[in-house]
């Protein structure tokens, strides 16, 4: 059984501190200002946005906030990624520094395109 039973994006973030709140929140403007169609809905207990499938999930931990998908999207964002920490599926943004919300705008323009071009 899950700690947490969060049923919306809204109750993850409440339940986050004010600093974590407003990096997510920020996190979910990068994606939702470019994919404006995508829905925030919880699954695995974490944010996550779909628009013709998955886009990204979010989740703010200890000492990072993670972005992930399935993979091998990430892959495709090599160079790009290559300051932080990236597995095939999730991509880690330390806590002590910027998160880049313009990139990840760049991702999910990119993630939702291809999600479009799978669905037609």
């Amino acid at each position: 059984m899950a700690k947490s039973d969060f049923r919306t994006v809204e109750d993850y973030f409440a339940s986050r501190s004010p600093e974590e709140r407003e990096v997510l929140l920020a996190m979910q403007a990068a994606i939702l200002d470019v994919v404006p169609e995508a829905e925030p809905v919880i699954s695995y207990q974490i944010p996550a946005y779909r628009h013709h499938g998955w886009i990204f999930y979010l989740s703010a931990h200890t000492n990072h906030y993670t972005l992930s998908c399935p993979p091998p999207f990430f892959e495709g964002f090599k160079a790009e990624l290559a300051p932080w920490k990236v597995s095939k599926s999730a991509v880690q943004f330390p806590k002590d520094r910027p998160v880049p919300y313009a990139l990840i705008s760049d991702m999910a323009k990119v993630r939702a395109r291809e999600n479009e071009a799978r669905t037609a």
